[in-house]
């Protein structure tokens, strides 16, 4: 008998498949403490979650028999993923199980919103009639805006369109075929802003999506703009949120998810022009009982048969589970992949990697899935891991593609990664280099040979006199040291690369001073995430 443990409030009916299965042995315990938690979790393998239960180190530690943590749901904010990850604990979740309960709540929202309902059910139960204090919006003919299409944002734009609206789109894997298949534009989160009636944000919350939409974003829009956040508490900027109001930049805003929760000290919850609800996206029977049925049946598919098929998590292999020979690359493709999607300024559509040398005899798919892991990271999150890199690819229609070529190359072996955007590409070669270790030795066609730091500025630029000097003299008179540099050019005064490994970040402010020495095409800003 396998014994799981619920911890939270999950619907009983979802958790059939486990509660009628002869080989498990199910506990319900709601409103646990960590100490009782942790006193009880000892006798369990499994453990089922929704929001409420935080998941801490101290409650992995002391779960010496757990084999898969359980989130009837799709965030797993409230589990320590890392302390899963070191135990060797499978952590899963329900990713599509509230896909239609939030893509409802959505539309809720936007009607709730256009119309007043929530103002106009207020005043009439106070005992008011004043009809001319709400009137509302048609959606008929007016332009929304969503910002992130994966399947809720998608789901949305496809009920919008039953309405009559025109879909403005941004997301970074939206391709132009797929946009004309679903009868949407695609558009720059600037024209959005500009353009868009409604605006509802659908993204993960990433360093990339985190203030987003922001106080700039609200100064370029309609005065007469209606604004809808029921993904992330995050995604818009709270204070930016409450100034634009309060300025009268936009109009309304209808708010499930907020950076903070429980919610109820945000000045956004008693703000007169804002609806909001206490994140209620996935809150339908029909969505608890799909999340709960969802990891019932992923939990008993790992105990009899040993597959998974929605880990947000991958154990980490140890030393001696990976080929000696590829220990050191695997690092080395953690490093290309990060370094590179960094120096494309859109979402890569297609994937090229090439395996050099002795390497490309080897056994390299732990390699593969790590970088590819790494490269959609930038984007989709931490939803992305060594289980579903590869299906998550697919599903962003990003072309891949793998060569092994086994000939001679100027070293024993190499990795080399071209990203292909829509307007760009970007090719890296990386090595690892004994006694030195793992070294980047190609971007394009210069030749360089550095070892990534944690920050660095990468310059394409025209290979003339001073213009080493203009930059050492910007970044000091902003006080940032430069550690070391690397330079790789083609040809005496053509194109050259130059790589400064920096002590500390630059801001976007200094790149925009940094633009205007004459020779500089390209700057990007390389922030390499320690392993």
């Amino acid at each position: 008998m396998y014994k799981i443990l619920v911890a939270d409030a999950v619907s009983t009916e979802g958790l059939s498949p486990l509660l009628q299965h002869e080989q498990f042995e199910v506990e319900i315990h709601t409103q646990l403490t960590e100490a009782e938690l942790i006193d009880m979790i000892p006798d369990y393998e499994g453990l089922i979650v929704r929001s409420q239960t935080q998941v801490t180190p101290a409650i992995i530690q002391a779960a010496t028999q757990l084999k898969v943590i359980a989130r009837a749901g799709v965030d797993v904010d409230n589990i320590d993923l890392d302390e899963a990850t070191k135990h060797g604990i499978i952590v899963i979740n329900a990713p599509e199980g509230n896909t239609i309960s939030a893509t409802e709540h959505s539309m809720a929202m936007l009607l709730s919103m256009a119309r007043h309902i929530p103002k106009a059910h207020h005043s009439l139960q106070s005992g008011e009639w004043n009809r001319k204090a709400f009137k509302g919006t048609e959606l008929y003919n007016k332009t929304l805006g969503i910002i992130g299409t994966g399947r809720i944002g998608l789901g949305v734009a496809k009920r919008a369109q039953s309405f009559g609206m025109h879909i403005l789109a941004h997301d970074p894997y939206l391709s132009e075929e797929k946009a004309q298949e679903l009868v949407i534009e695609r558009s720059s989160i600037s024209d959005i802003a500009r353009e868009a009636d409604f605006v509802t944000v659908h993204t993960p919350l990433t360093a990339k999506t985190r203030g987003i939409i922001d106080y700039p974003f609200f100064e370029r829009a309609k005065p007469t703009l209606q604004i809808i956040n029921v993904a992330r508490g995050g995604i818009i900027n709270e204070q930016d949120l409450v100034q634009a109001l309060d300025e009268e930049l936009i109009a309304r805003a209808a708010i499930d998810v907020f950076e903070n929760e429980p919610a109820t000290a945000s000045p956004l919850t008693k703000h007169d022009k804002v609806i909001v609800t206490p994140h209620l996206g996935a809150s339908t029977v029909e969505a608890e009982e799909k999340v709960a049925d969802s990891v019932s049946n992923e939990i008993i598919a790992l105990f009899e048969q040993g597959t998974i098929r929605n880990a947000v998590n991958a154990p980490k292999m140890s030393i001696g589970e990976i080929d000696a020979h590829l220990q050191p690359f695997v690092s080395i493709s953690e490093t290309i992949a990060q370094f590179a999607v960094q120096l494309i300024d859109e979402a890569p559509r297609e994937l090229h990697l090439t395996y050099r040398g002795t390497i490309a005899e080897e056994d390299t798919s732990i390699l593969t899935r790590t970088l590819v892991k790494t490269v959609l990271q930038q984007d989709l999150g931490t939803r992305v891991n060594l289980i579903n890199a590869l299906v998550l690819l697919n599903e962003q229609g990003v072309k891949f593609n793998i060569e092994k070529d086994v000939t001679q190359t100027p070293f024993q072996n190499a990795i080399e990664l071209t990203l292909y955007t829509e307007h760009h590409s970007i090719n890296l070669a990386a090595t690892v280099v004994k006694g030195y270790g793992p070294r980047i030795v190609r971007i394009n066609d210069y030749a360089i040979d550095f070892k990534p730091g944690r920050y660095q500025l990468v310059i394409h630029h025209t290979d003339q006199p001073g213009i080493i000097g203009q930059t050492g003299q910007i970044l000091g008179e902003h006080d940032i040291n430069i550690g070391n540099m690397h330079v790789g050019r083609a040809d005496k005064g053509g194109d050259a690369f130059m790589i400064l490994s920096l002590d500390s970040p630059v801001e976007s402010d200094i790149i925009e001073k940094l633009y205007e020495v004459q020779g500089f095409k390209t700057i990007h800003s390389v922030y390499m995430n320690p392993s």
